[in-house]
């Protein structure tokens, strides 16, 4: 898997990320977050709340969003916890980013599954679009990294792209679903062949009568 990027709390991006904190819209998000959790335990809300300030960056940036180490300290004093435990938990997860990425993260999965059924066609794909491991597009709408197991072992080869899945992929409708990305458009996600989330291809082969229905069988039994 490629390494993550990470930046440090260099001069500049202190100055730009210094005075961050939640809009009032995020700002009530953090407090439902946080009152989830009994008294005192309000430091398990660090996941939500992380993600909750990466959005945000995001929306200020028009990227995906990441998480400078200004930002990570907001959270961490947000919930009365060490910045060091706010950080390890920032860089555990591939879900946060510790540095810029673009407008489409594209995290294309490179587990077993995945390459037995040709991740590589997708890398080749994002290749050929100019796409490359670890960095991101000089016009700044792609991001390209390699993760592990995304949870749909079921529809490899797929990608996540920021928040939806793209499943049952091939270098062609990889090439697609970038391509429509780039002109503005928002492809379909999941499976991009003919089946509804994992079931057979071509729909259902089995107890077919519940696809309209909660159908009761009992009578043939």
């Amino acid at each position: 898997m490629a390494e993550a990027s990470r930046l440090p709390a260099t001069a500049e991006i202190r100055e730009r990320w210094a005075s961050f904190a939640f809009t009032p819209d995020n700002e009530a998000k953090a407090k439902t977050f946080v009152g989830r959790y009994p008294p005192g335990r309000q430091q398990s809300a660090v996941i939500p709340l992380l993600d909750l300030a990466q959005r945000q960056v995001g929306a200020d940036t028009g990227t995906q969003g990441w998480l400078p180490i200004p930002v990570i300290e907001y959270v961490a004093r947000y919930l009365d916890m060490p910045y060091i435990r706010a950080y390890e938990v920032a860089t555990f997860y591939t879900m946060f980013n510790l540095a810029p990425v673009g407008r489409f993260h594209v995290q294309v999965c490179g587990t077993t599954p995945c390459l037995l059924r040709g991740s590589d066609d997708l890398f080749a794909a994002c290749k050929a679009r100019g796409l490359k491991k670890g960095h991101t597009s000089e016009d700044g709408l792609f991001t390209l990294s390699e993760v592990e197991c995304l949870g749909a072992c079921a529809n490899a080869p797929m990608v996540q792209i920021n928040d939806d899945n793209y499943e049952d992929l091939t270098f062609e409708s990889m090439t697609g679903i970038l391509d429509a990305l780039a002109r503005g458009e928002t492809p379909e996600p999941g499976p991009q062949i003919h089946r509804k989330t994992s079931c057979p291809e071509g729909g259902p082969t089995t107890l077919v009568e519940m696809v309209d229905g909660n159908h009761d069988y009992r009578n043939r039994w």
